[in-house]
């Protein structure tokens, strides 16, 4: 059985590249088993090569069909599997894409391990569609022998659009309590519909249970689910049978079965009874026919629960050959010539250098990634802009900056609020990252910048990359280099009025990682962590104030909400460093605050949570939050 409650003193493991920094407190984990999964284990096997693609969706992504051995399934996975698990700078992308039908039986499950740029999403209209008998899940990833196994760097993998009969079959003794799903940031699980037995957010078989931080589950039917080690995390129009335990936050928006947050934060739960605004991310299917298409769901105000209840999600169709389907090989000039004669634009799994902005400059555009296609920036261009044109989606793209200094990596609109998005058809990002740093030295002033007003972010990771297989001198207290050569001075820019973020990632930049100056902006779920970099106090110092909060709102903002939210201070390289405050806003009736907290993890000082209120999170409280419920 899973371990009881993981409360907020039991401080966070820090991820890094060959070994994991212990903090501190201990994970207690009473009867739980060590294991040793085939993921740390041997050679990569050699790559999995596609079966019944369509040519149009490339090399690296693999359709199957029910007719398919469930032996040949797995073997593909597999090999997929062991050559990702690992892969965690690399260039490799994938998609292993299910048409609709059953795969795995009671005796034969089909088992999936998902590792990095690595989706599993089935082609049916509606999640029930597909089915797959078994398991899916993501394990503690071993970085350095068996008594180093972590989650906290579980990045970049997708699930979505089908059903999960849990079977554990053939499973050992510690894994057949649950089908685990031990991740981090730039995670996703959407419109799945999970049955059969529990759904576990941590692997407490493999070494014991270790931290995860910073998932999301949106449009799904989930059975119980057990928390466990993750830190936090959202959970969006969806339907959970139970939730147990919970480390420092986990927030819940327009979740039926969600549970109170009436004991906060002695239980760590925010709930929103209704997301305010909402839209799901447009998916792949194969229709009756067998030709391809993509849905595109319609917004939802003020809703809960799932999209596909009643039927298929309400949206749009539109016909995979109204899509330009773009291969890695593709310039930048013959992209925006296909957009510019009125394509849709489909990015295949690949890492693609663009030399020039994407321009989207036609209205209700879609640009889809499937496999984590990743867009690296070139002569310090800006890879994507879309212009004041309404009703935008873009979903499933990863951004990543270059060595030369771009301004911006992505731009919502040219200049504040001269979009023409609606409310009722806003521009959406889903499932967008960034990194700044990580497989490369990578550079950029600004990530995202939000002009247009009535824009959606569901769920975004915006990183400046804390590791990475630069010539760093990696987690050396006193190193510079990083600091002078990693740049990125600022994570999310919002200027545009009327922008809702459910799931708003930020992380390590060198001066506001995120910063809010249009009017009545909304984020349900902030997570963030200051840099790790800093070499002097000078350094990080603001307008002769310490440090700079990992959310700022701006004077000139009347109105703002923000719900559930964490800034994480770790100043690796000099302990000595404070930052008055985990976040700053303007005195204002109209801006609101709801549990909100920060958290030292070994090293550094927030003075303050919000605007001088809070105690400090310094190394007496290492691993404990310090929580403001209300503010003002």
């Amino acid at each position: 059985m899973p371990p009881h409650l993981l409360t907020g003193d039991t401080v966070r493991r820090r991820r890094g590249v060959g070994r994991a920094v212990a903090l501190g407190v201990a994970l207690a984990a009473a009867g739980t088993a060590a294991a040793t999964v085939a993921d740390a284990a041997s050679s990569p096997a050699p790559e999995a090569a596609p079966a019944a693609t369509p040519a149009d969706l490339g090399a690296n992504v693999t359709v199957f069909d029910p007719s398919t051995p469930i032996g040949e399934i797995q073997t593909k996975l597999d090999a997929a599997h062991q050559q990702q698990v690992d892969n965690e700078m690399g260039t490799k992308r994938y998609a292993f894409l299910f048409k609709p039908g059953t795969y795995g039986t009671a005796a034969q499950p089909l088992k999936i391990q998902v590792g990095y740029y690595t989706e599993i999403s089935g082609l049916g209209a509606s999640p029930t569609d597909v089915t797959i008998n078994g398991r899916i899940e993501s394990y503690n990833r071993c970085l350095d022998g068996a008594n180093n196994c972590i989650a906290l760097n579980t990045f970049w993998r997708t699930v979505s659009n089908l059903s999960l009969q849990i079977n554990t079959a053939g499973q050992d003794d510690c894994r057949k309590g649950a089908n685990f799903w031990a991740v981090s940031q730039a995670v996703s699980l959407r419109r799945l519909n999970v049955t059969g037995g529990k759904f576990s957010l941590m692997d407490y078989c493999t070494n014991g249970p270790q931290f995860a931080s910073g998932g999301y589950l949106a449009d799904s039917k989930l059975p119980e689910v057990v928390n466990g080690s993750q830190q936090q995390w959202l959970s969006r129009n969806s339907e959970v049978a139970s939730w147990s335990n919970g480390v420092w936050n986990q927030v819940f928006s327009g979740v039926v079965g969600a549970p109170s947050e009436a004991e906060f934060p002695a239980k760590p739960y925010t709930t929103v009874d209704r997301t305010p605004l909402s839209r799901e991310k447009p998916y792949l299917f194969v229709d009756a026919q067998g030709r391809y298409q993509v849905r595109v769901p319609s917004a939802r105000k003020s809703s809960r629960g799932i999209s596909w209840g009643n039927g298929i999600t309400p949206g749009r169709t539109i016909a995979l050959a109204d899509f330009y389907v773009a291969k890695p090989s593709d310039s930048a000039q013959t992209i925006n010539s296909q957009l510019a004669r009125g394509k849709h634009l489909l990015l295949t799994p690949g890492v693609y250098d663009v030399d020039r902005s994407l321009e989207v400059k036609r209205a209700h555009t879609v640009v889809l990634g499937i496999g984590h296609a990743t867009l690296t920036a070139a002569k310090g261009a800006t890879p994507l802009a879309v212009a004041d044109v309404p009703d935008v989606s873009v979903a499933g793209v990863t951004i990543d900056a270059g060595a030369k200094e771009s301004k911006v990596l992505v731009r919502i609109g040219t200049g504040p609020h001269r979009g023409t998005t609606s409310a009722t058809s806003p521009t959406t990002l889903s499932d967008v990252y960034f990194r700044v740093g990580g497989p490369h030295v990578g550079k950029t002033d600004t990530a995202l910048e939000i002009n247009s007003d009535n824009v959606l972010v569901d769920h975004t990771w915006v990183w400046r990359a804390d590791h990475g297989i630069e010539n760093f001198t990696e987690g050396v207290k006193g190193d510079t280099q990083r600091w002078r050569t990693n740049i990125g001075r600022y994570g999310a820019v919002i200027n545009g009025d009327n922008v809702t973020a459910t799931g708003l990632f930020v992380e390590h930049f060198q001066r506001y990682n995120t910063t809010w100056n249009g009017q009545n902006g909304t984020t349900i779920l902030y997570q963030n962590e200051l840099p790790y970099d800093p070499p002097t106090q000078a350094d990080w110092t603001n307008n002769g104030v310490k440090g700079y909060p990992g959310y700022k709102v701006s004077d000139q903002v009347k109105t703002h909400h923000l719900y559930g939210a964490g800034v994480y201070v770790f100043n690796q390289n000099n302990p000595s460093i404070h930052t008055a405050n985990g976040f700053e806003v303007p005195k204002k009736p109209g801006v609101t605050l709801h549990h909100i907290m920060t958290v030292n993890l070994d090293a550094g000082t927030i003075d303050h949570v919000v605007n001088g209120v809070g105690a400090a999170a310094d190394k007496a409280q290492s691993g404990k939050p310090i929580y403001v419920t209300q503010y003002p």
